[in-house]
Parts: structure tokens; C-alpha cells; sequence
């Protein structure tokens, strides 16, 4: 394993450490004016959620790391202080690539994108009618964390209002994750594509309390066959079955000639499927 200190690299070297090891991560596609009305459009993968009461949002328009410049985003929240954040998708990701291009100031990325600029209600940026998610935004607060190339500027954005396309949304209303189709960014010129087999479901121990790792026989914790996720699964579980239980899954799914590698692979599969309970009961069988 390599050791950085990261005051003894380049800053685009430790920006490029940081960015490939950081990811993915969700972009904000953040339209804004200058103090004349100038529109302004660019994407920031420096970005995330903070709460949900009050609704904040939190992304970080840096310095250049090179020039030690600031970006018209930055200039422009300082003199009105107001974003909608637009969040992207496949569907647009190349277009939005097409903005981050460095045009000068003045120059309307909403027309070289081929992006189509919406009204908002209650703040003066526009918003990006092709985003499937736009959020009007006030700026709160910017803290500026250096004066050097590469530091970054927070902008802390209170949500006024959250537009979304019906087109995205499930039976019950919420957000589709598969429908959303998100992207996010990784390192270089890599992003990542938020469906199909890369969307996954981990089930959170909120209202249940897991028996743990360290309740998980040393057995099946030193086995060949199931690997840290599978064990985390396993003590994910909230009460482990009754001999009974497992003595009627045996005999339902003929486990009696299983090796004890064999039940392992057996449990792993049904791992891979969601069905906790059913490895237990496979793992915890004895002849």
C-alpha cells in the first residue's frame, strides 16, 4: 500500500487521487446569473444532500488548480444569491459534459448545450426542462475553504422548491430509481450508470436490531465460500430460526446429502436472492 502526503504532491496529482478514490459521486448541474442577468450553466461533482429539515443542499464550485481562478458559478452566487440545482441524467450526461466546457464569461451554456431554459418560480436562474429533478435554491451561505488553486467554496443552498417529472415516478408516487436513471462521477473521464445490475438492495437495520457478527458461529465465519457481504447479511438477521424450522427445510430441500462446502455455496446462493432466513437454515443444519 502506497502513502500520500498530500503536502508533498502536486495538487492535480492529489486531485486525481482524490476524485478516482471518491465515486461515484452525484453531479450539480447548477444554473445561475450574475448580478445583470447573465445566465450561467455548469456541473459540479463536488455535491450532495446535508439535511432534510431545513432541505439542504451542499455543492463546492473550486478553485482552478492550475490558474487559481474562480469559476463564473462562484462569482456569480456571490453577487445573486440563488441556484436551481438540476440533476442529471443518461439521458443528458453528454450534453451536460458539453457545458463544463471553459466559454468565457457571458457566454450562454444553456444554447451551446442545446439545453431549454425554464421559468422558475421563485428565484431568477432558469432551470433545465430536460433534467428529470430541478431544485430552486437560496444561497445561505458560501465558505470559502483557501485562497489557492484547488480549494474549494461551499455553497450552502436552502431548497425553496422541487420540481419533478411524473414520467420518473413509480405506482406510489416516489422517485423510480430504475426510471431516474442516474449517473454519477467517478475519476478521469469515467462516470457510472445508476441501473440495472448496478442497482442493488442493501436492507437498512433501522426498526430491527441484528444479532451481529460476533454472534455468527466461528464455523461459518471462517468459511471458504461466503465472503464479508454474506456475513454482514447474516447478521443482518433478527432472530435466527428454530431447529424445528430448519430440521422441515432440510427435509424440503434434501440437504442430507450436502456436504458441509456444499451447504455453504447452497447458503451463498440464497444469499444472492435475499433469502436470509433460508441460508441460516441451510448453514445452521447439521446431519
Amino acid at each position: 500500500m502506497i502513502t500520500i502526503n498530500p503536502k508533498e504532491v502536486t495538487v492535480p496529482e492529489l486531485q486525481r487521487h482524490l476524485q478516482s478514490a471518491v465515486g461515484p459521486r452525484p453531479i450539480a448541474f447548477a444554473s445561475t446569473v450574475d448580478k445583470d442577468g447573465n445566465p450561467n450553466l455548469s456541473p459540479f461533482s463536488f455535491f450532495n444532500v446535508f439535511s432534510s429539515n431545513p432541505p439542504i443542499l451542499i455543492f463546492s464550485p473550486a478553485r482552478s488548480g492550475r490558474m487559481n481562478t474562480t469559476k463564473d458559478t462562484y462569482n456569480n452566487v456571490k453577487e445573486v444569491a440563488e441556484v436551481v440545482i438540476n440533476i442529471v441524467n443518461h439521458e443528458i450526461v453528454h450534453q451536460m459534459s458539453l457545458s463544463s466546457s471553459a466559454y468565457p464569461k457571458g457566454v450562454n451554456e444553456f444554447v451551446k448545450a442545446g439545453f431549454t431554459p425554464l421559468k422558475s418560480e421563485l428565484i431568477k436562474p432558469f432551470r433545465v426542462k430536460e433534467s428529470p429533478v430541478q431544485m430552486e435554491c437560496k444561497v445561505n451561505q458560501v465558505i470559502e475553504l483557501g485562497d489557492q488553486g484547488g480549494a474549494g467554496n461551499l455553497v450552502i443552498c436552502e431548497v425553496l422548491r422541487m420540481h419533478i417529472d411524473e414520467r420518473i415516478l413509480d405506482a406510489n408516487g416516489q422517485i423510480d430509481q430504475h426510471k431516474i436513471d442516474l449517473v454519477g462521477r467517478m475519476g478521469a473521464n469515467w462516470y457510472v450508470r445508476a441501473n440495472n445490475e448496478a442497482l442493488f438492495e442493501v436492507d437498512k437495520p433501522i426498526t430491527t436490531l441484528g444479532i451481529g457478527f460476533d454472534n455468527i458461529p466461528e464455523t461459518i465465519k471462517t468459511s471458504e465460500v461466503l465472503t464479508g457481504n454474506d456475513l454482514g447479511m447474516l447478521g443482518n438477521i433478527e432472530a435466527l430460526p428454530s431447529q424445528e424450522d430448519i430440521s422441515s427445510f432440510a427435509i424440503e430441500n434434501n440437504l442430507i446429502d450436502f456436504r458441509d462446502k456444499e451447504l455453504h455455496e447452497a447458503a451463498k446462493y440464497l444469499l444472492s436472492q435475499g433469502k436470509t432466513l433460508d441460508a441460516w437454515k441451510t448453514l445452521l443444519f447439521k446431519k
